[in-house]
């Protein structure tokens, strides 16, 4: 993993408030995993996401807890590893996520799970009592785990389409909207993930050696999807979704912004493995995601607003995106009560 992929400090923050108790435990730990005691006070301060990871393992192995002491029962070393060879051991992605979250859901107290198939959209869903919704940091943690399992156990990226989350949005949510999605909200009635059910049937081939070379490199190759904030494809994006799509620029035009050539700027969006179409059509997806869990705004609408000719066009390349057509995904976000 490259040193440039880093993590916000409010999330190094979050994993101390769990696992340590006084100020002087803080700073030891962070001085072991080689983490500077004084960046805890610098609001916007960034970590490499490899000294993240040791403050993960190094954190876990002193509680004897891989879940940073979240939940009324510990998630004792050596979970990640079961919980692996439970799901590898499964025919498809499918039903190595179900032996994967029945494994958690007996280890967890608070946080029981399931696999939920809706035609052409899945969502993993935490069954939750009627207590108080747990903060943001613990969500987040326990889809980090699941997600990032599900990728190894597939052999690919698993894009999300959603994430819902039962608590308030965090002062703090810009790493998360990288690790997942851009669309996530807050306080429903629920929290969930929702993603493309084409990737459920993918065989899952995965030795023995394979899972010791994860377990050897975890958290840090789950981490690694932390994308630099700063990267060229990130910027542009971030340009892109404050602008209205009639006014995106042709690539020579985005290129003379950026004080470079057309070639260049294709060459530097190669070497972060990215393409200026994809970056719009990624755009695309993250505004229409948004918009249609908003019932007074029409496809047509939609259609419109992301610069489509016509709402068919605009169907047909939603589905090319998520595998699901609008409608459906619509009706699934919407549908608060099954």
């Amino acid at each position: 993993m490259s040193e440039k992929d880093t993590i916000s400090i409010h999330l190094v923050r979050e994993a101390l408030l769990q696992s340590c108790a006084t100020e002087a435990a803080s700073d030891e730990v962070l001085y072991k995993v080689g983490i500077d005691l004084h960046v805890l006070a610098i609001a916007d301060a960034r970590v490499p996401a490899t000294a993240y990871a040791r403050l993960w393992r190094l954190l876990a192995r002193r509680t004897d807890d891989e879940f940073f002491g979240m939940d009324p029962r510990r998630l004792k070393s050596g979970s990640l590893a079961f919980l692996c060879r439970c799901a590898m051991a499964q025919p498809t992605l499918a039903a190595g996520l179900t032996a994967g979250l029945g494994f958690l859901s007996l280890m967890l107290e608070r946080m029981p799970a399931q696999l939920v198939h809706q035609q052409s959209l899945a969502e993993i869903v935490l069954l939750e009592d009627d207590q108080d919704p747990r903060r943001a940091f613990t969500y987040f943690t326990y889809w980090m785990i699941v997600h990032g399992v599900a990728c190894w156990l597939a052999g690919r990226r698993i894009p999300i389409l959603a994430i819902e989350l039962r608590c308030a949005e965090p002062d703090f949510c810009d790493d998360y909207k990288v690790m997942f999605s851009e669309n996530l909200r807050f306080d429903r009635p629920r929290t969930r993930m929702i993603f493309s059910a084409d990737c459920l049937d993918l065989p899952i081939k995965r030795s023995s050696d394979e899972l010791k070379r994860f377990l050897a490199h975890a958290p840090a190759n789950i981490l690694v999807k932390y994308r630099d904030p700063q990267s060229l494809a990130s910027r542009i994006k971030h340009d892109l979704r404050h602008l209205p799509a009639e006014q995106w620029p042709e690539t020579d035009s985005l290129a003379q912004r950026l004080c470079m050539s057309a070639s260049t700027l294709r060459r530097r969006l190669a070497e972060e493995g990215q393409t200026y179409q994809g970056l719009k059509d990624s755009v695309r997806k993250e505004l229409a995601i948004v918009w249609l869990a908003e019932p007074s705004i029409s496809f047509a609408e939609i259609a419109t607003r992301l610069g489509f000719a016509d709402a068919s066009s605009f169907y047909k390349a939603f589905r090319k995106w998520s595998g699901s057509n609008p409608g459906h995904y619509r009706s699934l976000i919407l549908n608060e009560a099954h």
